[in-house]
């Protein structure tokens, strides 16, 4: 259904209006934008406080021609938003300044997950950092959030990009949620949020061969490693981890279809008929197989497309988990 200019200008108010009785926006702060089509958005405009939001608040912008006809001007962060619709299918970004996710990642780099929930929907958080009150280099901020539709920028709120306002309102949410759970837990066990079991793992990391992404000796070298994991062995036994799971790459022929046995792979093969098929554009395997990008998480946010139930493969989330991050130990040229 296409909405009107006027009935997305309600939602934009109404939007800000739940932002700030959530305590995510307040005063002028934060700033919220809606594709109406491939040429214009809908964007709040410079020095509106989201909480009392009318409709002349709302500026409508060409994406070829960002000046705005009248004298209500758009938000200073316009050229991050126009940028985001360039890149991505999004149709809303929401720019706010959440307390308790400015004050966690002012003192840390990492998300510290307390829930599966945080895991499984959030996954890693980009946090890019910020020198100026407005985001001036907003290529960062696009690169980050080719790997998670929900970027932190330090000292300065979070981003989210989706296909609704209210997808956008739920990984904002969430995160706050998740940082109020990783402070509650500090209270109780000081050392919970160190960091340096990733140092270490920076620092070892192995000397190995790198492989064209999705080669058959690329994905041959993942099944290995797979098959030689005590966890994923271990866990795939107790959960009688039997199923056939493809993976594939659009628009080429790049597709490889696992049979597991009990958690190990007994079988390799070049097809694409399985009960679960997990494809995505090759930009996303990328980011996958580099470690920045979650496929449980990729799914969720719609990254990447899963045929098949999530639910019924949820059940394998454990060792699922300890799969996908066996992927970006084989580097990939």
């Amino acid at each position: 259904m296409i909405m009107s200019e006027k009935d997305l200008k309600l939602e934009i108010i109404e939007v800000g209006r739940r932002l700030y009785e959530s305590g995510l926006a307040v005063a002028k702060s934060g700033n919220l934008s809606v594709k109406i089509d491939d040429e214009n958005i809908l964007i709040t405009a410079s020095g509106t406080a989201l909480g009392r939001l009318q409709e002349g608040d709302i500026v409508k912008v060409n994406l070829d021609k960002p000046e705005a006809a009248g004298s209500v001007k758009p938000s200073s962060e316009l050229p991050l938003h126009m940028l985001v619709y360039k890149n991505f299918p999004a149709r809303v970004v929401l720019h706010c300044h959440p307390p308790l996710i400015n004050g966690y990642f002012a003192v840390t780099k990492t998300l510290k997950a307390m829930s599966f929930e945080t895991k499984f929907y959030l996954g890693d958080i980009p946090v890019i950092p910020q020198e100026t009150p407005t985001v001036t280099v907003p290529e960062p901020v696009i690169a980050a959030l080719k790997s998670n539709n929900l970027v932190v920028l330090r000292n300065h709120g979070t981003v989210a990009i989706a296909d609704k306002f209210e997808e956008a309102l739920d990984v904002t949410e969430a995160l706050e949620e998740a940082v109020k759970s990783a402070a509650c837990a500090r209270l109780f066990e000081r050392g919970i949020l160190d960091s340096l079991d990733s140092a270490l793992r920076d620092d070892f990391k192995r000397d190995e061969p790198a492989y064209r992404m999705f080669s058959r000796e690329h994905i041959q070298a993942i099944v290995d490693l797979v098959n030689k994991d005590e966890f994923i062995a271990q866990k795939g036994k107790e959960l009688d981890l039997t199923l056939q799971l493809a993976i594939r790459m659009d628009d080429c022929d790049d597709v490889f279809k696992f049979s597991f046995d009990k958690g190990k792979i007994v079988r390799l093969d070049p097809d694409v008929e399985a009960p679960f098929v997990i494809s995505a554009p090759r930009p996303t395997w990328e980011q996958v197989f580099l470690g920045k990008l979650d496929c449980f998480v990729a799914v969720t946010q719609g990254k990447m497309r899963l045929s098949g139930q999530l639910g019924q493969l949820s059940k394998w989330y454990v060792p699922f988990t300890r799969l996908f991050s066996l992927f970006k130990e084989i580097k990939i040229k």
